[in-house]
């Protein structure tokens, strides 16, 4: 079984529901969980709840071409001791997401930088991403809304490339409870075997992280059906 990282989105300081990668409708948390769109209220409580010592953070924000939420990260990292953050924020470069590990100081160890396919440049980006020594333990997200890959720098095809974290981002599937994506978790698998393979968007209950297990992925990326009670 695919074990779950808990997922929080945040726009403008808080919490939000993310649904099918729409960005323009996220509105913040309504949950019967946590009751709160605080972020560290919330991931305090996700994390609890799902046992993780790994938090995933979107900025949306910073993904939407604005500033990195410096401030709501230091204030995760601070009161989540012992959590390590995965960071999206809209890398476009590996200096970009330097830049965010420089500015986190003595807590950048306990942060994993996300660099995604929606956001890398350019081939050059990508190729000069991964050998960098500070972004040895980075993921790539392989991003895609709609059946049409978000790849600029051509990542989804140069699994050469691919660090040794690598998500699979189905937009679409984010927040609808249309299940998982597990044809191409299993042929991302196939490409890359020696990789820890995460998925994202789509899970609905226990059932279906078992699925996601069998298809090849050793976690989920989820919010939604942990905030609607159904994990």
């Amino acid at each position: 079984m695919a074990i779950v990282i808990p997922v929080i989105d945040l726009l403008h300081g808080q919490v939000v529901r993310a649904l099918r990668g729409d960005r323009r409708s996220y509105r913040p948390i309504e949950s019967p969980l946590c009751g709160s769109s605080d972020p560290l209220t919330v991931a305090r409580i996700l994390c609890l709840h799902c046992a993780s010592a790994i938090l995933y953070v979107a900025d949306l924000d910073a993904l939407q071409g604005g500033e990195v939420q410096l401030t709501v990260l230091r204030t995760l990292l601070g009161g989540l001791p012992g959590v390590e953050l995965w960071v999206d924020a809209g890398f476009t470069d590996a200096g970009a997401a330097l830049s965010l590990l420089a500015h986190l100081g003595a807590d950048a160890p306990r942060v994993v930088p996300v660099l995604a396919s929606e956001s890398i440049s350019s081939r050059q980006a990508l190729e000069t991403c991964f050998p960098q020594a500070g972004l040895r333990r980075a993921a790539l997200s392989l991003d895609r809304r709609d059946g049409q890959r978000l790849d600029a720098a051509g990542c989804w095809d140069a699994p050469a490339l691919w660090p040794k974290r690598v998500i699979v981002m189905t937009l679409e599937r984010v927040g609808s409870d249309a299940g998982p994506d597990l044809d191409t978790i299993a042929d991302v698998r196939r490409k890359a075997p020696g990789a820890m393979v995460i998925g994202a968007g789509g899970i609905r209950h226990a059932a279906d992280l078992a699925a996601a297990g069998k298809a090849g992925a050793d976690a989920w990326l989820v919010a939604s059906a942990l905030h609607d009670l159904r994990l």
